[in-house]
């Protein structure tokens, strides 16, 4: 079992930043983040391995930039340039021990 919390999310203003934590309670070796906007299904956003590879989505590439620190078991997002169409309930994902784990997400909302 691995247990997942984000932190971080929030409103910012379009053009804005904003940074996501996601801290698990072991080491896994793929952690990734996925967004649900209102009315829409769970999608991808951005993955990285333990070696530190990592992939992005098409639509947030070059705008979002995805992190971890091995030794502190955290993952981070970093989100630039953020667009309305980027509001959603963000949520952090880990591939390990033979299963795939959630957490509770997190909001951010892009407006003026």
């Amino acid at each position: 079992q691995v247990e997942l919390v984000e932190s971080g999310g929030g409103s910012v203003q379009p053009g804005g930043f904003l940074g996501l934590s996601c801290a698990a309670s072991r080491m896994v070796d793929t952690m990734g983040w996925y967004r649900q906007a209102p009315g829409k299904q769970r999608r991808w956003v951005a993955i990285i391995r333990r070696g530190g590879g990592t992939s992005y989505a098409e639509a947030v590439k070059g705008r979002f930039t995805i992190s971890r620190d091995n030794a502190k078991n955290i993952m981070y997002l970093q989100m630039s340039m953020l667009k309305p169409d980027d509001t959603a309930v963000y949520y952090c994902n880990a591939i390990g021990f033979g299963g795939e784990f959630w957490g509770n997400g997190t909001l951010v909302t892009v407006s003026s």
